[in-house]
């Protein structure tokens, strides 16, 4: 399935339907008088947040979106039905703004949290409701009220506890695959994820929690080179970042380094967003399998105690899972 993280599109809500002009015409009745019914009230059109959903792709194909109208009254008193509310399902973690101003009108962030996006109109009053001592035959109802109607933009951020970033080719999506039971592309070549990955960790005494891979930054990514910030926004949310180094990258390219990497992620995070950068960041030094790559992470875990001596930095294999289960026992104390 492709993921789509950003929509737009526009709702009606149903309009309300007519109220009746009627009058009692009936055999051995001669004072009938008015019996025309109200109308009934459109149908809203309402989002649902579902937990089972990942993806905004349904909206990408039906940019319009209609609720029913409500049927205009009768004779007889008789009202008219109400229309129809048209129920969505959207992910948890949707955020739902105005197209036109941009104001943010509702974050579903719980499941099975319901935001009315547009309220259908009002049903009109029958001419029944205006009789009166001196008025006694109305030959008037009142119109049914439009539905309102908006444009809006879907955007959606994953719900996770733990997000991993890193340059492309770091091995985030081989970690995932080792700690959770979510099978993202894996290859030896870097942007091997194109979309964001969520897995879940079973952790000790029965606990759980989230991690989501996010495709991996580059220099250059807030002015869109790579694949930009386009999937940051899903790790906003999490509680911490687990931020994963290349041990083995400086063999592939010799401009790199550990201590220039670690650099230019949290420089490109810290453009993304302030307060992104200031989340709590577990360092994790992977491909740790050579004597060459465990000496220049021993290197770098001295450079960065002098400068940052409360980031926790981790050795580990993700292909052998050494050192995996004690980057899980960090992650949960930031957790609980």
């Amino acid at each position: 399935m492709r993921f789509v993280d950003e929509v737009e599109i526009r709702v009606k809500a149903g309009d309300g339907g007519d109220g009746a002009v009627a009058f009692r015409r009936e055999k051995y009745r001669p004072r009938g008088g008015p019996s025309g019914g109200d109308g009934g009230d459109g149908g809203s059109v309402v989002f649902v947040a579902d937990p089972q959903l990942t993806t905004l792709l349904d909206y990408r194909y039906q940019r319009e979106l209609r609720a029913e109208n409500g049927q205009p009254g009768q004779g007889n008193d008789r009202n008219g039905r109400k229309g129809e509310d048209l129920v969505l399902r959207v992910p948890v973690g949707t955020l739902f703004f105005d197209a036109e101003s941009g104001e943010l009108l509702c974050d579903l962030a719980e499941p099975d949290q319901v935001f009315v996006a547009a309220k259908g109109g009002k049903g009109g009053l029958g001419n029944m409701n205006f009789a009166t001592p001196t008025r006694q035959a109305p030959d008037f109802a009142q119109p049914g009220k439009p539905g309102e109607e908006r444009r809006l933009r879907l955007e959606l951020k994953l719900l996770a506890d733990v997000g991993l970033v890193g340059y492309p080719n770091a091995g985030k999506s081989t970690l995932i695959s080792v700690i959770s039971r979510a099978r993202p592309k894996i290859a030896d070549y870097p942007f091997t994820t194109l979309v964001p990955n969520l897995g879940v960790v079973a952790y000790k005494d029965f606990k759980s929690f989230v991690v989501a891979d996010i495709p991996g930054l580059i220099e250059g990514a807030a002015e869109g080179v790579g694949l930009g910030h386009q999937f940051l926004r899903h790790v906003e949310r999490c509680k911490v970042l687990v931020h994963l180094l290349d041990s083995q990258a400086p063999d592939q390219d010799p401009d790199r380094s550990l201590e220039k990497d670690y650099q230019v992620i949290n420089r490109e995070l810290a453009r993304y967003s302030e307060e992104l950068a200031r989340r709590p960041q577990i360092v994790a030094v992977n491909k740790v399998e050579t004597p060459e790559a465990r000496q220049r992470a021993e290197a770098f875990r001295a450079w960065l105690a002098e400068r940052e001596p409360e980031v926790e930095v981790f050795f580990l294999s993700a292909v052998t899972r050494a050192g995996v289960s004690e980057l899980l026992d960090a992650c949960a104390r930031h957790l609980w």
